[in-house]
């Protein structure tokens, strides 16, 4: 039975290493979207395998490495009183933040500087201009229908042959005239594609108040425009087919702009006026030479690690090797599937997690020795050198954990996100070393080492 179980968990990690082999492999971007339309790349990669399209997404790489763009804005505060602008500019800071995240760019810096300045740093972000729509707009959303001349016809501006238009507006319960705003939103707005054209939109869902408004304003314009304005900018003037209530789609408009919008929709209006004082483009820190010499150095210490553990401890070693061959699959597939930003300081944090698990390793092997020399036979002494080294790899693993979790509540009470990102890729990796070597070593001895012909002490690093 208890052979059976080593053969099964030995297949399971078999499995995982293949599948997180899939998942760290390297591919080429590509699109992955109807015809017709295609997204910025971000990372994604889209692989083709007998005309299917896999969808997939790369390593995600920090400001220090990939580069991106800075830019630093400026509160207008005038309008508040002085005890209100320190909650003012925390909660412009707090509403970038949101939009920043929604957007997919992971690890952004964002730091107020002064009494009425925040600093935006987003690492993978090439154009400038893209990241101002994202973080600098207001995003306020209003419904429109057109005005009608004394013949019943839609009023043309004589300056720009457009339709006039005039802002809708509903009765609430209490018989108040309010307009139909965006303020009605509910926070899950979301980017669709239509099914008939691919073309992207924007779903939306109104509160209670903003569906009584919705409901009327649809009523009277049934096929009729209705406009859906953003920032006094006409994006979308569709036809009402029916009586619309609570649910609603924006549509006309190109990936980026309904992407931008959904996010700026659900994140909420800026509390106070912004305008950006500084942009630049931000080169990666390393630049691409220095990033390969970086990996190259990486694998020439792990190669230094791996001939050590097979010089000093033969058959325990080579095992020793492939469990943390598999530690590091692992945990890659791990930060890449999070996504976990990889910066220098998550780099630094990867390579320290490497060494604790080829020191747990030495910890249950040096006791191994301990008991084999004590008489104990050596399927014994396997099981006793994990039981008596655990203590010593749980206590010391846990003494980490508990640093990364006060690393990790400093980072994100000061805003120092690069201290953020390293707790959290130390706390990952430590958590999947104490797997790697309680139960893929400990497999991987059962299996092997437990056959005769394994069983000669040189082959221990005994002799």
């Amino acid at each position: 039975m208890t052979r059976n179980r080593n053969s099964w968990t030995f297949l399971v990690i078999m499995g995982l290493m293949l599948v997180s082999l899939w998942v760290v492999w390297p591919q080429k971007p590509g699109n992955y979207l109807p015809e017709g339309v295609a997204l910025p790349e971000r990372g994604w990669i889209d692989i083709e395998i007998g005309g299917l399209h896999l969808v997939r997404k790369g390593m995600t790489l920090g400001l220090d490495l990939q580069g991106g763009v800075d830019v630093v804005l400026e509160a207008d505060l005038a309008a508040r009183p002085v005890g209100d602008r320190a909650g003012a500019i925390e909660g412009v800071r707090g509403i970038l933040e949101k939009r920043v995240n929604a957007f997919g760019v992971a690890e952004p810096i964002i730091q107020v500087q002064g009494e009425n300045r925040i600093s935006v740093q987003l690492p993978g972000v090439q154009n400038v201009e893209e990241a101002k729509q994202l973080i600098g707009k207001t995003a306020v959303l209003d419904f429109r229908e057109t005005e009608l001349n004394e013949q019943g016809q839609p009023a043309i501006d004589l300056t720009t042959g457009a339709p006039k238009w005039k802002k809708a507006t509903g009765r609430t319960k209490d018989g108040v005239t309010k307009e139909l705003t965006g303020a009605y939103f509910k926070p899950n707005a979301v980017l669709t594609f239509n099914s008939q054209n691919s073309r992207p939109e924007v779903a939306f869902e109104l509160t209670d108040e903003g569906a009584e408004l919705f409901q009327q304003v649809t009523t009277r314009l049934v096929q009729k425009p209705l406009g859906i304005f953003l920032d006094d900018h006409l994006i979308s003037a569709p036809t009402v087919q029916s009586v619309l209530s609570n649910r609603g789609v924006i549509t006309g408009m190109e990936l980026v702009g309904a992407q931008t919008l959904a996010i700026q929709l659900n994140a909420g209006a800026l509390p106070v006026p912004v305008k950006i004082i500084k942009e630049r483009n931000v080169d990666a820190t390393l630049g691409g030479d220095s990033v390969k010499k970086s990996i190259v150095a990486g694998a020439i210490g792990m190669m230094v690690v791996l001939i050590f553990m097979v010089a000093y401890y033969r058959l325990p070693g080579v095992l020793a090797c492939v469990a943390l061959i598999g530690y590091a699959l692992f945990t890659l597939a791990v930060f890449k599937l999070v996504p976990i930003t990889m910066t220098l300081a998550g780099i630094a944090a990867f390579i320290l997690s490497i060494g604790m698990a080829v020191d747990a390793n030495i910890l249950i092997f040096e006791r191994m020795k301990e008991e084999i020399r004590a008489g104990r036979t050596l399927s014994s002494a396997i099981e006793a050198g994990f039981d008596r080294a655990w203590p010593s790899i749980r206590d010391s693993n846990v003494s980490t954990l508990i640093t990364c979790a006060i690393l990790y509540w400093f980072g994100n009470a000061f805003g120092a996100s690069l201290v953020m990102g390293f707790a959290l890729t130390l706390a990952l990796g430590v958590a999947i070393s104490m797997f790697s070597a309680i139960t893929v070593t400990r497999t991987y001895l059962r299996i092997f080492v437990g056959r005769r012909s394994a069983q000669q002490r040189w082959l221990l690093g005994m002799q």
